[in-house]
Parts: C-alpha cells; structure tokens; sequence
C-alpha cells in the first residue's frame, strides 16, 4: 500500500468517525445549541460522502488519491449565514449523492462482493434524492365539498382544482402555487398515500445512508488498497473539527428586535450614515485623482465598503442596540459623529493629496518661497501645456518651467530647466 491510499484511508476514516459523533452530539448537546449542532452534523456527512466517492473513484479507475480530500469550508466570518444556509440545504448533501454516471462505472467493475455492497448503498442514496425531488409533486390544490367537513375533504371528499392550460400534472408547481377554481387547500392526492410515505421515508433516511455508504466505501478501501489492516484514524479537517465546540462555532448573539424603538432606530440610522460617508470615499478620490476613467474599478471598491459595513451592521448591531432606553442612541451618536467627519473631510484631504497644477504651485512656491517675489501669486499669468506648468512675471523675468504639471498627481513640482533652478536657488527654494 502506497503512503497516500495510507493517508487518504486514514483522513477518510477520520471524517467517518467525525460523522457519527456529530450525528450523536445533535441528540446530546443543550437546546440552545441544537441548531449548530444540526449544521455541523449535516456538513460532517457531507464530507464524509463526498470524500468516498472521490477515493471510489480514484479506486476503480486505479488512479492515485487525491492529495487533499474535498471538505467543506467552513465561513471565517458570517458563521450565523453559514449556519443558516447549511440548515436550508442539509449541508449539501443532495449534491454530494453519486449520481447515475457513478453508479454506471461502479456495475462496470469488476464483480466483488465488497463493491456490491457499496452499490447497493448508491442506489438507496439515489432514492433518498428521488424521494427529495418527487415528494413535493404529489400534493396538490383541492376544492373542499361544502357539504361534508373539512377532515372529510381532506381524505376522500372534495375534488381537484383545474390546473393551468399546459401543465396537466396537478402537483406541479405552478399548479399549486396559482390554484384556480376556488382552491383553498393542499393535500396529497387520492390513492398516492402510500408512495408519500415512501418517499417521504427515503428522503428522511439520507443521512443514515449516507454514513452507510461512506462505511462501505471505507471497507472496500481497506480490503484492496490498506492489505486488510485498517489504519489509525489521520488527520481531520472541514466541519468535524467542531463537533463539541458548537459554542465557538456560532457564540449566542443577540437577537435583532421584532420591533425598533425609538433609540435603537437612531442608532441604525447613524450606522447607515457612516456606511454611507464611507462608501463614497473610493469615488471622492478617485475623482480628485482623475481616475474616472477607472470607474468600474471605483463602484466595485465602493460596493464592497458597502457590502462589508452592512454585513458588520448586520453582525454586531444586535448587540449595540440591546442596552435599554436611551443608552442605545449613545453607539449611533459615535457613528453619526464619525460619519459627518469623514463625510467633510474626504474632500479637502483628497485635494491636498491630489492637487491640481495650479494649487500644487500655490503652495510649494507662491504661498512660500516666492512669497515676497515677482512670482507671487497674484504677480504672474500661469499655463499648463503637454504637462509642463509654465509661470511668467507680469513685471517680466525669467519664465519658470515647472513639471510635472498633472491633475490628480501626487508628485511635487520641480525645475525642468536651469533657468528655472537658478531663480528657485536666488529665493532659496
């Protein structure tokens, strides 16, 4: 056996054992943590079926392992939408079941008892994502019969709502969710109770199956690339890593209010503000520094200043509203008085940073060295032409040439000529 079947059979076996106590914690950790708990179960056996069948198929095309096996990533911030998100999808699951391709290079390989049983374990996975399509399919919208009860309705009575010209199939979608006819109820359809129950039993099965397939990839692994020996469990990565931590997973927060009072909204408020005024700082300089030109890049650096301070707003807001009565206005005070600096000082910081020809002029020489000169700033006639910035006395003298003359440069004005570095040298420039 090659060190990295070694490996990648240990890492596996890791993520199978992983699985399983994230499975168990769900039913052991407090209430409070149960949902965490749930998401880090749910991703755990997703690891653990994707992991199997990429080193099945690694396996029947007797090629070498991947060097890493495929783990989810858990979000470094944001862990409450990742949490949610994994919750809505089952961690993903569905997508990680081997589909009918898989299923075809497994029947072409050679016939091993082993590999049967690890068919046997794809087929029920395919059924479980069978049952998760098709279940939904088999409600439909109904019309009660006025005469009986509603229960009554629900079982035997009552009849089908029309369904939409062009979709005969009373469970499809559109059917139930623009019913016609009068509909005011959903049930399953008469006579389909027991296929319900069937897919509906499948669909809920996935993750035992998904353990059992995972089980039986490993037992093939071990008997024909691990000589029969099962390695130690390897290392462990992706969601496993925080079964028993759900705590540091996702920390309880505070909750947003169903409703915002007074205070709590000011405070909002002056958050959005300092959003805002933050937003516009990659546009303020990007103006001043003509580089309009690079407008898409600008909106998109403006865009993710927006995107990150709503997302942090949406993070730690909770907790800067909950104090009670007028002490939630104190954070938006802070932010609103934070907000109105930046919004009046992005202006004349980008200008000092990125002056014109003309301004930049001003104050290295005119409102300086020059100040007492006939090249003050009220003594000359000034011109730009092909970035060279060209200063005459009204009283006459020496022509200054001074460059680079470039708006929104940030390089400072220096002589291009001797002349012009002799009258700067006379006034101590």
């Amino acid at each position: 056996m090659s060190s990295r079947w070694h490996r990648a059979i240990a890492e596996l076996s890791a993520q199978g054992d992983a699985a399983r106590a994230a499975a168990q914690r769900v039913q052991d950790v407090p209430s409070g943590q149960r949902t965490t708990a749930a998401a880090i179960s749910n991703v755990a056996e997703t690891d653990y079926l994707r992991s199997a069948s990429a080193l099945l198929r690694a396996h029947l095309t007797d090629r070498r392992p991947p060097r890493r096996l495929p783990v989810a990533r858990v979000w470094p911030f944001l862990r409450d939408v990742w949490k949610d998100q994994v919750l809505d999808r089952r961690g993903g699951v569905w997508r990680a079941i081997p589909r009918n391709a898989a299923l075809v290079q497994m029947r072409s390989a050679p016939s091993d008892p082993l590999l049967a049983a690890v068919i046997d374990q794809a087929e029920a996975l395919q059924a479980s994502l069978r049952g998760e399509r098709q279940v939904n399919r088999l409600y439909e919208s109904y019309i009660p019969d006025r005469t009986g009860s509603p229960d009554a309705s629900l079982l035997v009575g009552g009849r089908t709502a029309p369904t939409l010209p062009g979709f005969p199939d009373p469970g499809h979608p559109l059917n139930r969710a623009f019913p016609r006819g009068g509909a005011t109820g959903t049930r399953i359809q008469p006579g389909r109770e027991a296929e319900f129950n069937q897919l509906s039993s499948d669909r809920s099965a996935v993750h035992a199956r998904a353990l059992a397939f995972g089980d039986a990839v490993l037992a093939l692994l071990v008997a024909h690339r691990a000589d029969g020996v099962a390695p130690e469990s390897g290392r462990l990565r992706g969601a496993g890593r925080w079964v028993g931590r759900e705590q540091q997973l996702v920390p309880d927060r505070a909750k947003w209010p169903a409703k915002l009072n007074g205070y709590q909204g000011a405070t909002l408020a002056g958050l959005g503000w300092l959003v805002l005024a933050c937003t516009g700082l990659p546009l303020t300089f990007g103006q001043r520094a003509d580089l309009l030109s690079h407008y898409t890049l600008l909106f998109l650096a403006a865009g993710l200043i927006a995107c990150t301070g709503t997302a942090l707003i949406y993070r730690h807001g909770p907790k800067l509203i909950t104090p009670p009565g007028p002490q939630a206005l104190f954070p938006g005070i802070a932010a609103a008085v934070i907000a109105f600096t930046v919004w009046q000082s992005q202006g004349p910081v980008a200008d000092y940073y990125f002056a014109g020809p003309y301004d930049r002029y001003d104050r290295q020489y005119a409102n300086g060295c020059l100040a007492a000169s006939p090249y003050r700033h009220d003594a000359v006639q000034a011109m730009v032409d092909d970035g060279v910035l060209t200063v005459t006395p009204v009283t006459g003298g020496t022509t200054l040439r001074l460059g680079p003359a470039e708006d929104g440069s940030t390089h400072p004005l220096r002589p291009l000529d001797r002349a012009t570095r002799a009258v700067l040298d006379k006034y101590g420039c």
